[in-house]
């Protein structure tokens, strides 16, 4: 282990033994606002400390290990626990990196996620539905929770655009990636000549965020309009205004929401679908500019960056940001998501150590 490592595990160390001690001050206790700051702090360091002292064990066995290699009768036996201990610390140090890594506060929060047809009329809307379809499987296989917050079906099936809400722990830490241009390579049912299509679909996922972190939004920055629910087919539909269309006039950013009866239940839900457009409108421009200087896995935020192809005639599925090809379309449609996602997130944690490396 890097000694710069080693040195910031021995900090936190003593910090989460401070920690121990102050939270069993009587002075800290009774003022529960930093009592709750602490024990934040606290549980936040459990894993990396319980890690290292579990690290530190091992190096302390394999010191008495070393030492018995001296002894020529068991010399062989030595030998074997001494790999076995080695290799054991190795998978601890490379887990306490992982626990090193700067860590996305929003990645255990709950998300937004929204999926738009893009070139290629009723067959990307056919496919939009289709993505759409795969992502609440994914929601359903881990127990998380999807709400509809605005839909809008297209004539020949699947959807001209639709946004959720996935509720669950860790939600956009696991959906992030999805954000960009998803193409799809297929004969559609309407071509007579078996000719093979490409239609585009995006998907932007932004994090739900808590109303202490909501970015300021005032009142005379907003266009707000009402207008009755309606749907494909007649679906959804409402005798009273009670869909509202939000528009936010210094950046333009559109939110509608007609899922509720309630004009002002569905209010709600637009203002917190436009808070978390207009923080990840910032955090794209962020992301951008660490994309012109590195490589970064959650591209530039920009919904033209094309992240993955679905091609049908020859069952594959490609993911361009890691030059992936599995070939189980069927399976991942019905939702196993993981086959794509944990390659992805083991190549940005990759990314991450390499980066911690470089500054140490």
């Amino acid at each position: 282990m890097k000694i710069s490592i080693f040195s910031k595990l021995e900090s936190l160390q003593k910090r989460h033994e401070e920690l121990e001690g102050l939270l069993t001050d009587i002075g800290v206790i009774s003022d529960q606002i930093r009592f709750r700051i602490l024990s934040r702090e606290y549980v936040q360091l459990n894993d990396v400390i319980s890690c290292f002292r579990e690290w530190q064990q091992v190096q302390k066995e394999i010191k008495n290990i070393e030492i018995l290699l001296n002894d020529l009768e068991i010399r062989d036996l030595v030998q074997e626990e001494l790999i076995v201990s080695r290799k054991k610390s190795n998978i601890l140090e490379h887990k306490l990196q992982l626990l090193l890594l700067p860590k996305d506060v929003n990645d255990e929060r709950s998300c937004f996620i929204e999926v738009r047809a893009g070139t290629g009329g009723n067959e990307a809307a056919i496919f939009a539905g289709q993505l759409f379809r795969m992502y609440s499987r994914y929601v359903e296989g881990r127990s998380w929770q999807l709400e509809i917050i605005s839909i809008h079906e297209a004539e020949h099936g699947g959807y001209k655009e639709i946004i959720a809400r996935i509720t669950g722990n860790d939600a956009y830490g696991r959906m992030k990636f999805e954000s960009g241009g998803h193409r799809v390579q297929r004969v559609p049912e309407t071509e007579s000549q078996g000719r093979i299509h490409t239609s585009a679909c995006t998907v932007a996922v932004m994090p739900e965020l808590p109303e202490t972190e909501l970015p300021k939004i005032y009142p005379s920055d907003l266009k707000i309009d009402t207008f009755r629910s309606s749907g494909a087919g007649g679906q959804h539909v409402n005798t009273t205004d009670s869909a509202i269309r939000i528009t936010h006039l210094p950046t333009g950013i559109v939110v509608e929401c007609q899922d509720e009866r309630s004009q002002h239940k569905n209010k709600a839900k637009a203002l917190s679908v436009l808070s978390s457009r207009i923080y990840s409108a910032e955090l794209a421009k962020r992301q951008a500019i660490e994309a012109s200087t590195r490589r970064n896995l959650l591209g530039k935020g920009d919904r033209s960056d094309r992240i993955r192809t679905y091609n049908f005639p020859q069952g594959r599925v490609t993911d361009h940001r890691i030059n992936l090809t599995i070939y189980n379309l069927d399976k991942i449609l019905e939702g196993e998501l993981d086959l794509l996602i944990e390659p992805i997130i083991q190549e940005y944690h990759a990314n991450q150590l390499s980066e911690l490396a470089e500054q140490h």
